[in-house]
């Protein structure tokens, strides 16, 4: 068994669908040539970035911003180039998936055995990574997509982190 994995989505964690409160800035970038618009605290990069250290975690991306995220939203809110999931776009409703079961193998597959906690605003998502086979030991906390991802999210991965460490 490895570290244990922090895994960070962005839209709805991190870029929250609505207008946020204070701490929050207003971006515009353009991944993949389309034109987009994020809210972004700058202060979650220190503080994530103080979980994993204090845990012993590694920090990825778990998201369909892939390695964009590294261009667009790490330098942001402060954080380094950071590993991601390669996640591929969502093959549509019409083949009896949805989001969170589409994501959550992926997730499964690539932490390879490894423990996990995992920022996600997926509804479903809990459900289908504890459906994955061989998945590892994880939380994923629930984040709302309409308010992001707040200190009371990270102080319940702090505590599952410190709990995995005895």
């Amino acid at each position: 068994m490895g570290s244990p994995l922090v895994l960070l989505d962005v839209d709805g964690v991190l870029n929250p669908f609505e207008r946020p409160h204070r701490g929050y800035k207003r971006h515009h970038c353009s991944p993949n040539g389309m034109p987009f618009k994020l809210w972004l605290n700058p202060g979650h990069g220190r503080s994530l970035l103080e979980l994993t250290e204090s845990s012993g975690a590694e920090l990825a991306w778990a998201s369909y911003w892939c390695d964009n995220a590294n261009t667009w939203i790490a330098p942001r809110i402060g954080l380094p180039e950071l590993p991601f999931v390669p996640i591929p776009h969502f093959p549509g409703i019409e083949e009896g998936r949805t989001l969170g079961a589409w994501k959550a193998r992926h997730v499964a597959a690539w932490t390879e055995g490894r423990p996990f906690v995992w920022f996600e605003d997926e509804p479903d998502a809990t459900e289908c990574i504890a459906g994955e086979p061989d998945v590892a030991e994880h939380l994923l906390v629930e984040i709302d997509p309409m308010t992001g991802l707040t200190d009371e999210h990270l102080a319940a991965a702090a505590t599952w982190l410190r709990a995995l460490a005895r």
